[in-house]
C-alpha cells in the first residue's frame, strides 16, 4: 500500500493561507469539488469521493486518530460510474457518514497541501507528504512541520479528527 504523513488543522480562513501556499507551491492552484461518502468499514475508513458523475475514486485508508503527523496507509481505485458504486456499497455496508468540500490542491514538492472549506464545519489545511517505499516516516514528518511553519500554522490548530467524525459530532 502507497504511504504518506498526514496533518490537518483548522484554519481561520482559507484566504489568509492561500497567498502563503502559492508563494512555495510548484504547481496548483487547482479546484476541486468532493462529495465523499464513507461507509461501515472494521479494518479503516473505506470512502467513496465523486468529482462528478463519470468520475470518481474508491479509497480504503488506515491512520491513527491523532492530532499532528501521522502516517497513513492507502489504496486507490478509480471509477467511472461513482453512483452506482456508492447505491452498491450503502447497500452491501451501510452508510456512516457524508463529507462535501471545495479543496484548493497545491503541489509543494511531494506535499499536497490542500485547503478545504468542508461544509459544515468550516476552513481547514491538510498536508500530505508522499512516502518513497524505504523511507522513514521522520523523514514526512519533518518536511510537514516545515511546512506548517511556512504556512503560519500552529500546535493549537492541529486537528486529530477526520472530517466526517467532527460532522458526527455537530449533529
Amino acid at each position: 500500500m502507497a504511504r504518506n504523513i498526514e496533518i490537518k488543522a483548522r484554519i481561520d480562513c482559507i484566504e489568509s493561507v492561500f497567498p502563503l501556499a502559492a508563494k512555495i507551491a510548484s504547481e496548483g492552484p487547482t479546484e476541486i469539488l468532493q462529495d465523499d461518502t464513507f461507509f461501515n468499514c472494521p479494518n479503516g475508513r473505506l470512502k467513496l469521493r465523486a468529482f462528478s458523475e463519470q468520475k470518481g475514486q474508491l479509497i480504503f485508508y488506515q491512520r491513527s486518530d491523532s492530532a499532528g503527523p501521522k502516517e497513513s496507509f492507502y489504496v486507490i481505485s478509480p471509477t467511472s460510474s461513482p453512483d452506482t458504486l456508492r447505491q452498491a456499497l450503502k447497500l452491501a455496508y451501510g452508510e456512516s457518514g457524508r463529507v462535501r468540500k471545495h479543496r484548493t490542491l497545491f503541489l509543494v514538492g511531494r506535499t499536497r497541501v490542500h485547503l478545504d472549506r468542508v461544509a459544515g464545519l468550516g476552513d481547514f489545511l491538510e498536508l500530505e507528504v508522499v512516502l518513497a517505499d524505504n523511507e522513514t516516516n521522520e523523514a514526512g514528518v519533518s518536511i510537514a512541520n516545515d511546512l506548517l511553519e511556512k504556512l503560519s500554522v500552529f500546535p493549537r490548530q492541529l486537528v486529530k479528527e477526520a472530517y466526517v467524525d467532527l460532522l458526527a459530532q455537530e449533529d
